[in-house]
C-alpha cells in the first residue's frame, strides 16, 4: 500500500502546504536536465514482498512491463523496511555494482533518498509516495480519487439497496479523498446512495479487514469498497454473497464473483517515459514531485464484473474518457455532509486541500 503511515506524513505535509503551498518540500531543482555519465543500470527497492497482492506487487508487475518497454532488466530487492539502516545499505549495494537509477517504493524512504541523492549526484532517484525532491530526486504518487470515483459508479450501479460499505485503513487525506470520490461516483448512479465507513487503523491487517467488512454487511451494505492493502474485503464480500470494489490491483483473481471494479496502479505508464527521459538526458524532476493524473499513468480501473449492466459499464467508460481529457472529480459546487461549501461553483479543489482532506460529502457515515 501507499506507505503514508501513522508516523506523521499527513500532518507534516499539511503544515508544509499551509506554509508554502507546495506539495513536497525540497532544495532548488537545477534548470538543466539530469544526465547519466554511464550506460543506464536500474535498481528498485521494494517495501514488501513482490507477491503481497497489493502495493508492492503492483510495482513488481510494472517493473516487468517497463523492462520490455526499455529493453533492459531492472534489479530489485524485496522487504526493505522504512528505516535508514536498511534503506541506505540496500541502495548503496546496487550503486556500488553500477546502478545509476534507483527507484524506491515507500514514504519512509524519503529522508534516506534525500541523503543518498546528495551523496551520489550522478545517480537518479525516484520514490513512490515519497516527499523529498531535488535535481536528481523525484517523488511521485497518483490521484487515486479518480479511479475510486469510477469504482464508486460501478458500486452504485450494482447495488440494489443503495447502502454501500467501505473498509478504510487510516483517516488520512489520501484515504478520505478515495472515500469521498467513491461516494460521489455511487451518487452519480444513485443520488440516494450512502457509504458507511469503518477504519481498521492499519494498512494491512486481514483480521481487522475481515471484521470490518463483515460488520458493514451485517449493517446492510451490499457492496464493499476498500482502501486497504489486502484483498480480504473482496473475499468476505464473495463469501457473504454481496459485491465489492478493489484497490491497488485487479482483485477479481481473489473474488471473481464479487469484484465489480478495481482501482489499480499502472506505474509502468509513468515510469517508462520517466526512465526514457533520464536515459535521454532530458529529465528535469518536478519541483514539487509528480502528483500523477490518470491520463499520465497514476491509476486506472480494471473490470467490470458481470453485475455491472452493460449500459452502466458504457457510462462508466465514458466518464473515464472524460477524466482522461481533464474532467475533475472535485469540481464545484460541492458541499460537505454538514452543508458547508467546500468547493465553489466553477472552482476545483486545490492539491493542498486534497492532501489535508478531513471532511466528507453527503451520504458518508464514518465509524471506528
Amino acid at each position: 500500500m501507499l506507505r503514508i503511515p501513522t508516523h506523521g506524513f499527513t500532518s507534516g505535509l499539511a503544515m508544509a502546504l499551509a506554509a508554502g503551498g507546495a506539495l513536497f518540500t525540497l532544495p532548488a531543482v537545477a534548470a538543466d536536465g539530469f544526465t547519466l555519465k554511464d550506460k543506464p543500470k536500474i535498481a528498485m527497492l521494494y517495501f514488501g514482498p513482490k507477491n503481497d497482492g497489493g502495493w508492492t506487487q503492483a510495482f513488481d508487475e510494472a517493473r516487468v512491463k517497463v523492462e520490455k518497454e526499455i529493453g533492459q532488466k531492472i534489479q530489485f530487492v524485496e522487504n526493505v523496511p522504512e528505516d535508514a539502516s536498511a534503506i541506505k545499505p540496500a541502495a548503496e549495494k546496487f550503486i556500488q555494482r553500477g546502478a545509476n537509477i534507483v527507484i524506491g517504493t515507500a514514504f519512509g524512504y524519503s529522508d534516506s533518498f534525500k541523503d543518498l541523492a546528495a551523496k551520489y549526484p550522478g545517480v537518479a532517484f525516484l520514490n513512490g509516495s515519497g516527499t523529498t525532491n531535488g535535481s536528481n530526486l523525484e517523488s511521485f504518487y497518483g490521484r487515486t480519487y479518480e479511479s475510486q470515483y469510477l469504482c464508486g459508479m460501478a458500486a452504485g450501479a450494482a447495488s440494489k439497496t443503495g447502502k454501500l460499505g467501505f473498509v478504510a485503513a487510516n483517516p488520512f487525506g489520501v484515504v478520505n479523498w478515495t472515500i469521498n470520490a467513491f461516494a460521489l461516483g455511487a451518487q452519480k448512479m444513485n443520488p440516494n446512495a450512502t457509504v458507511n465507513v469503518i477504519y481498521t487503523g492499519a494498512w494491512n491487517d486481514p483480521v481487522k479487514e475481515r471484521a470490518a467488512a463483515a460488520a458493514l454487511i451485517d449493517q446492510g451494505a451490499d457492496v464493499i469498497g476498500q482502501h486497504v492493502d489486502s484483498p480480504t474485503p473482496q473475499i468476505v464480500a464473495q463469501e457473504r454473497g454481496v459485491y465489492g470494489t478493489g484497490h491497488h490491483r485487479d482483485l477479481r483473481q481473489f473474488a471473481p464473483k464479487a469484484t465489480l471494479c478495481s482501482s489499480v496502479w499502472v506505474w509502468d505508464r509513468f515510469l517508462t517515459p520517466e526512465l526514457k527521459k533520464i536515459m535521454a538526458g532530458n529529465w528535469k524532476p518536478g519541483q514539487y514531485g509528480a502528483f500523477i493524473e490518470m491520463k499520465d499513468g497514476g491509476t486506472d480501473i480494471a473490470g467490470f464484473g458481470p453485475a455491472v449492466p452493460k449500459d452502466k459499464a458504457a457510462q462508466i467508460t465514458a466518464e473515464r474518457d472524460a477524466i482522461m481529457k481533464g474532467k475533475q472529480v472535485y469540481a464545484g459546487p460541492l458541499a460537505d455532509r454538514d452543508g458547508k461549501e467546500r468547493v465553489a461553483k466553477g472552482a476545483v479543489l486545490s492539491d493542498a486541500d486534497l492532501w489535508k482532506m478531513d471532511w466528507f460529502v453527503k451520504g458518508v457515515v464514518t465509524q471506528k
